[in-house]
C-alpha cells in the first residue's frame, strides 16, 4: 500500500512566501564584501551608512526571528525597533564577530517585551486594537495557517525553518548570521522539516490546499 505524500519543501516555501511577497535577500546592497567587524567599528564611530549596510545584511534574520514569535503585521515595525535598540547599545558589544548572535538576542527580547507590555495594558483596562487586515485570500489564509504551525514548533526548529522558508536564506547564510554551527543548522532544518510535515498532515482540514493534499493521497493510495 502506497503511503500518502508529504508537503514538499518547495510547496511549503511557496505558501510561506505569500506572507512576504518573496524572500528578502541578505546583502541587498549588492556585492558588499566588507567584513561585518569593519562595518561595526565604523558604525560605532558614527558612520550611519555603515550601519545601514549592517541593516541590509541582518534585517532578514531579525525579521525571521520576530516572525516566529509575533503576528506578521507587527514584525516589520519591530525590526525597526530592534535595530534602533542595537544602535544605541552598540558600544556594549564585546565581540564584533558575534554581532549576529547579539542582535538576535535583542530581537527575541523585543518580542517578549512586546507581549509583556501588551498584557500590562490589558490588565490596566486598555483595549489593544489590532491592525486592520483585509479579508484574506485563500492563498494568504493557507500561508497564515502554515505560519501558525511553524510558530508551534520548538524554538530552534521554527527559527531555522522561517529563515530558510520565509526569508529565503541558505544554510550557510543562516549559520553566518546567527552564529550557529553548520551542523546545527542542518540538523535543525532536517528535524524541523520532518516535524512540520507531520503537524501539517495532522492539522484540521481547511481550504483548497488541504483538499488537494487529500486528493493526492487518495490517488497515491489507489495507484
Amino acid at each position: 500500500m502506497a503511503m500518502g505524500s508529504s508537503p514538499s519543501p518547495d510547496a511549503l516555501a511557496g505558501e510561506a512566501l505569500v506572507l512576504t511577497g518573496g524572500p528578502q535577500r541578505p546583502d541587498a546592497t549588492g556585492n558588499d564584501s566588507e567584513p561585518d567587524s569593519a562595518l561595526i567599528r565604523a558604525a560605532r564611530e558614527g558612520d550611519r551608512s555603515a550601519y545601514a549596510r549592517l541593516y541590509h545584511r541582518f534585517a532578514p534574520m531579525v525579521h525571521g526571528l520576530l516572525l516566529t514569535r509575533v503576528a506578521r503585521d507587527l514584525a516589520d515595525d519591530l525590526v525597526q525597533d530592534v535595530f534602533l535598540k542595537a544602535l544605541s547599545e552598540l558600544g556594549t558589544l564585546r565581540d564584533d564577530m558575534r554581532f549576529g548572535a547579539w542582535i538576535a538576542a535583542i530581537a527575541r527580547r523585543r518580542a517578549v517585551d512586546f507581549y509583556r507590555r501588551e498584557r500590562e495594558r490589558q490588565d490596566d483596562g486598555e483595549r489593544i486594537e489590532g491592525t486592520a487586515v483585509p479579508e484574506a485570500s485563500s492563498a494568504r489564509a493557507e500561508a497564515n495557517a502554515v505560519l501558525s504551525v511553524l510558530q508551534s514548533l520548538p524554538e530552534a526548529y521554527r527559527e531555522t525553518l522561517v529563515l530558510r522558508l520565509v526569508e529565503g536564506m541558505t544554510g550557510p547564510e543562516i549559520s553566518s548570521r546567527t552564529g550557529l554551527s553548520h551542523g546545527s543548522v542542518r540538523v535543525n532544518l532536517h528535524r524541523g522539516m520532518k516535524l512540520l510535515r507531520e503537524r501539517l498532515r495532522n492539522r484540521p482540514e481547511r481550504g483548497p490546499t488541504r483538499r488537494r493534499e487529500r486528493e493526492g493521497d487518495e490517488e497515491s493510495t489507489d495507484g
